[in-house]
């Protein structure tokens, strides 16, 4: 992909407040590069996460720490009014407890807090390439090949061959399968090529409150395991566990925080480095939470959702192009102090007073002669 053109592109998406179409940027920039230009940017050949690599590789050679962590998880950006295709699929949204229309990716996202940055480093869009009847029905449904827990393990494993300074893998209770745990504790240090390899890796995860653990090894061996929620029923600060289908022991936390509408809830944390306090553990999942901003500003502060393409080409090359807006706003956070709301705000205010005073001149020329 055009690097020149990639970079005006997202520029465009980060400064746009409406619709972005290939005749937007054109006009915005007065023809200096013409609408075919970034029609074939668009059509190009399809860029994957090593091309996202590539352009983040930088910042994270300058920035990154071995205090950092990675984080992994998935959001769906609904296209109801876009043509169903193997990535503008239906997907079971979690959030809303019902399925919508749209693309969803799974990112790992890398989160420093010296200084604070947060920024994707590997992604997949779930496609949905292949086809089933349901006999009950008769209805076609599309499928995925490859489950989001496999794209994670692949995801991860890129990233220790990158060689990307982290110690722990956080994410929601979708990715804390036993046979994501055991990946993350035992094969990355096979895999590993970087000095952090030395300590290994371990995760924070929350557990589903009707996984099954034990006390102590025996007790797994022999079956005689209890739901979570069963074994952490009193407030208890940390417990050594074994979980089923996991041969090593981690701590469990139990949680319990007020929502924002006065309900009580409850997380049920694990951790397989088994030094940590439950203070430590707690306070490393919050930092989790740095997802879901990303999320937020990737929609709607680098334009994620507000392109017309109509192909799967064309349609992943604009999510790859929004990625980029967001690593450039990160930049910016990082020399302004700025975060992206900020930013976007501030040029919104810039190109608003820009208008104003273009009406006020319009206003002075088209005044009558006295």
């Amino acid at each position: 992909m055009d690097q020149e053109l990639l970079d005006l592109y997202a520029d465009y998406l980060i400064s746009s407040f409406r619709a972005t179409t290939a005749t937007g940027l054109s006009s915005l920039l007065e023809g200096a590069v013409s609408h075919d230009q970034i029609s074939r940017l668009l059509s190009s050949a399809v860029c994957n996460s090593a091309d996202l690599w590539r352009l983040v590789k930088p910042v994270v050679r300058q920035s990154g720490s071995s205090q950092g962590v990675l984080i992994l998880d998935d959001s769906i950006e609904e296209k109801p009014y876009t043509d169903e295709n193997e990535i503008i699929a239906w997907h079971w949204d979690h959030s809303k407890n019902r399925a919508v229309k749209g693309i969803n990716f799974i990112s790992a996202l890398y989160q420093v807090s010296t200084p604070e940055m947060a920024l994707p480093v590997a992604f997949e869009l779930v496609r949905k390439t292949e086809t089933r009847t349901d006999p009950k029905t008769g209805q076609t449904k599309r499928y995925s090949a490859v489950t989001k827990n496999q794209h994670a393990r692949s995801m991860l494993g890129q990233c220790v061959r990158n060689g990307i300074p982290f110690r722990y893998v956080l994410g929601d209770s979708w990715y804390a399968s036993a046979e994501n745990l055991k990946f993350i504790k035992h094969q990355f240090s096979n895999i590993a090529n970087s000095a952090n390899s030395a300590n290994g890796y371990d995760f924070v995860m929350p557990l589903k409150s009707n996984r099954k653990v034990a006390l102590s090894r025996d007790e797994q061996q022999s079956g005689h395991s209890v739901s979570v929620e069963t074994l952490m029923k009193e407030q208890i600060v940390v417990r050594e566990v074994w979980l089923e289908g996991v041969d090593f022991p981690m701590l469990l936390v139990k949680q319990v925080f007020t929502n924002e509408d006065g309900s009580t809830g409850i997380l049920y944390l694990v951790s397989s480095d088994t030094t940590l306090t439950s203070e430590a553990i707690t306070s490393l999942y919050q930092r989790r939470w740095k997802v879901e901003e990303y999320h937020k500003s990737l929609k709607q502060n680098a334009s994620l959702a507000k392109s017309p393409t109509r192909t799967v080409t064309t349609q992943t090359n604009h999510f790859f192009a929004s990625l980029y807006a967001y690593i450039k706003l990160q930049r910016l956070k990082l020399k302004t102090s700025l975060n992206h709301f900020a930013l976007k705000t501030k040029i919104y205010v810039s190109a608003l007073h820009s208008a104003f005073v273009e009406l006020q001149r319009m206003q002075t020329n088209a005044a009558p002669a006295a």
